[in-house]
């Protein structure tokens, strides 16, 4: 299908068919299929999941496969969607066009909260390193560099945004390419120096399950949050020259990657290093093989790769949330002035995205352990709930879809409705665990409040709407 027989993305607030906002088309699918493998792999794999690691023991790797499935699934059916309708507010436009306004206004505006929060957090982990390496160097003024670089780049053509995203996300698929070929030479006993450790680091201490289920619950709850990120790939999707293919390659071949990625690390690591090894949590799982197989400069190494990783997760993350800002203003679901675009870029989201992240770095200063720790709570499960809206607006669309226009099904969703139910059964599995578990507890009842309060708002505006527009419709009664 040619640009010019594409789906027009879908965000005019009138469901036009112009484009979203005035937004370019800047983006080229090798852009595309990077921001796909890119937004995903960040310092949650590199560093984080050493805390699932010690929890789960070797059946991290089972977690992750589990939690592989589900994103896969999500994915399939954001896919489905975004092929049929390309738009920059991507799930947020499915779930207005699914359920109603108030959908769109919940899903939209909490992923927007979290990808500035995550700017924040990405941050603050990129400053720490900068301060490791600069000793005396205060932790603030690196984020604000960062936020300045950053920003700057977003306000600029996305062309350029996709570029320096192309390139951070090829060197993150290009350290963890290196090192599980590295770990696999280890594995099968031809890495010089080194010596095969069978299944040593699997089957013993306490087995593959040390503290049994309970233990494989933490290491799903982690690596589930872990895969947050690929949606950012249907949100720039809308502005990639060929939107409908673009989205489709993207998604098709981003989904086996991440598993390979994500799944293959986690095997790797644990059959060559003890699960209960304190270097897994304290350097991280990629450094603490890395010197376990003696490679010179192992932490330093990762500390750059881990930048790279918190600095693309930053970009992505800004651009993220100016696109959905946007697209939700183009609905009629925000301030008017977030929506202006210039040159193609909506500059005063991008502006407003980035002063929030930076906020959200000031509260971890001014009140680390309050309003700091309340945002991280807050934001705990709302990829869950962003998921929840996919799953449940594939179960309406698809069969609008199949009767109004079944020839924007480019892409599929596998076995439906069957898979669709799976997923849905699978989220609502992995809240009940947080319900279960102390340590989630507070986040999903936080990540729950958030979500309500924003419906309510979506609620309230939806009437508010339908009662002025059936006031300007009614028909001015004649004076005697």
């Amino acid at each position: 299908m040619s640009r010019t027989t594409a789906p027009a993305p879908a965000d005019r607030k009138d469901g036009g068919s112009a484009p979203a906002g005035g937004l370019s088309h800047g983006l080229k699918q090798r852009h595309l299929s990077m921001i796909a493998l890119g937004g995903v792999i960040g310092a949650g794999l590199f560093v984080g999941s050493g805390a699932g690691i010690a929890a789960a023991g070797p059946s991290i790797v089972l977690a992750y496969a589990i939690s592989g499935v589900l994103v896969m699934l999500v994915m399939r059916m954001l896919g489905e969607m975004s092929a049929a309708n390309p738009a920059s507010g991507s799930f947020s436009v499915h779930a207005e066009r699914a359920f109603g306004p108030w959908a769109g206004f919940t899903a939209g505006w909490a992923f927007w909260f979290l990808l500035c929060v995550a700017v924040g957090l990405e941050g603050i982990g990129a400053a720490k390193i900068m301060t490791g390496w600069f000793p005396g160097t205060p932790e603030w003024a690196w984020v604000a560099l960062f936020m300045v670089v950053f920003c700057g780049t977003n306000l600029a053509a996305v062309k350029n945004f996709g570029e320096f995203e192309f390139w951070f996300a090829a060197l993150k698929v290009g350290a963890i390419v290196l090192f599980l070929g590295i770990g696999v030479a280890a594995i099968v006993g031809v890495l010089p120096g080194t010596e095969a450790p069978g299944t040593a680091n699997l089957t013993g201490d306490g087995g593959f399950f040390p503290h049994g289920s309970e233990g494989l619950i933490v290491g799903l709850l982690a690596s589930v949050f872990a895969y947050g990120g690929l949606e950012t790939v249907t949100i720039a999707a809308a502005e990639s020259e060929h939107p409908v293919q673009g989205v489709a390659k993207a998604v098709r071949t981003a989904m086996w990657r991440i598993a390979l990625f994500y799944i293959g690390s986690m095997a790797v690591i644990v059959t060559l290093v003890p699960w209960d090894d304190k270097a897994v949590v304290e350097k991280g799982p990629y450094v603490a093989a890395l010197d376990h197989l003696g490679i010179p400069a192992a932490g330093q190494i990762m500390n750059v790769v881990v930048l790279v990783a918190l600095l693309s997760a930053m970009n992505a993350n800004i651009y993220g949330a100016s696109r959905m800002a946007g697209s939700l203003v183009a609905r009629g679901q925000g301030p008017q002035a977030l929506g202006r675009t210039f040159g193609g870029v909506p500059r005063p989201a991008v502006l407003v995205s980035s002063v929030v992240g930076f906020g959200c770095v000031l509260l971890s200063y001014w009140s680390p352990d309050k309003a700091f720790i309340w945002l991280l709570n807050t934001i705990g499960a709302i990829i869950l709930v962003v998921w929840f809206f996919i799953a449940a607006s594939q179960l309406v669309l698809r069969r609008r879809t199949e009767r109004e226009a079944p020839e924007k099904l480019v892409v599929k969703m596998w076995l439906f409705p069957g898979l669709t139910w799976v997923a849905l059964a699978g989220m609502a599995t992995v809240f009940f665990l947080m319900a279960r578990e102390e340590g989630t507890r507070v986040q999903l009842y936080s990540t729950g409040a958030l979500t309500l309060l924003l419906a309510v708002v979506g609620f309230a505006l939806q009437k508010a709407r339908g009662t002025a527009a059936a006031t300007a419709n009614e028909p001015v009664a004649e004076e005697a």
